[in-house]
């Protein structure tokens, strides 16, 4: 059984040590965020306070695991999905699609926007193929791209789950 809530600090500090990694940071943190950094820092980056934050926990278990971390704040019109980490043992057991279903619904209720959106790597083709499973097409950004080597990629509202 899987619970979505807003991160509390120990919730945090957990995800924290899923992307210490100078690698796993790159994929994940986006611009603007510090690294090397701190338990501070990492809190303060996050920017809790204008985005929509939450961990997904697994509850079937004592004591209750957090397993997945993403943030979702509205975008060129979308609800926009980011930072988006699972629990690296967990991996690759459906529950990165369990919290973006769930990111979605959290931005369904509380954004008013046309469809979802999210970016990523181009050479995270495991995430790729995920969105793409999802529903999620590779789409033209109409901005400059914030980060290189970067695939902008859409869900249609009626395209939805």
């Amino acid at each position: 059984m899987m619970q979505c809530v807003k991160p509390e600090k120990h919730h945090l500090l957990e995800v924290m040590e899923w992307v210490r990694s100078p690698k796993v940071f790159e994929i994940w943190a986006g611009p603007g965020f510090r690294f090397p950094f701190t338990a501070d820092t990492f809190i303060e980056d996050l920017k809790l306070d204008e985005l929509h934050s939450r961990v997904l926990i697994d509850t079937s278990q004592e004591p209750h695991q957090v397993v997945a971390f993403g943030q979702t704040y509205q975008r060129l019109g979308h609800t926009h999905l980011g930072r988006l980490v699972v629990k690296p043992d967990v991996q690759g057991q459906g529950i990165g699609q369990a919290l973006i279903e769930q990111l979605m619904k959290l931005g369904d209720e509380l954004l008013d926007s046309n469809g979802y959106s999210l970016f990523v790597l181009k050479a995270n083709a495991r995430a790729k193929n995920l969105y793409l499973k999802l529903g999620f097409n590779v789409a033209e950004y109409p901005e400059i791209m914030p980060l290189p080597d970067c695939l902008y990629m859409v869900k249609d509202d009626d395209s939805m789950l």
